[in-house]
């Protein structure tokens, strides 16, 4: 599918592809930081495994939804090491799953199964 194909409101996205989504709208990072961002801002409750984060950064790359950055020249790191950004189809699709799940947060708030603002 190319990336025009699908639509920027593509919903739900599963849990492990929203964290991912997350981690790259605050900057570019490569897979190693990826896993330790959304290791770090969900307090250890979600650890992606390798072959998840590289499925989906595989998925994401066909999708449109990130891009490879270019290597800046004399960057120290391992040449290996591949970095990503969110692209603003990417940045859509968070939005719009972030979206989604406010909403669903809003009902059960209204059906009183959570107090107050989160």
């Amino acid at each position: 599918m190319a990336p025009t194909d699908r639509p920027a409101t593509d919903a739900p996205l599963t849990p492990a592809a929203f964290h991912v989504l997350v981690a790259l709208a605050g900057g570019d990072l490569h897979g190693y930081a990826i896993l330790k961002e959304v290791e770090e801002r969900t307090e250890g409750a979600v650890r992606l495994s390798t072959g998840t984060l590289y499925g989906l950064v595989r998925r994401f790359l066909e999708d449109g939804w990130i891009a490879e950055t270019p290597r800046r020249r004399g960057q120290a790191d391992d040449p290996r090491r591949r970095t990503y950004r969110l692209t603003p189809e990417g940045r859509q699709v968070a939005a719009a799953e972030a979206r989604r799940l406010e909403a669903m947060v809003a009902a059960a708030r209204d059906r009183r199964l959570l107090r107050g603002p989160a």
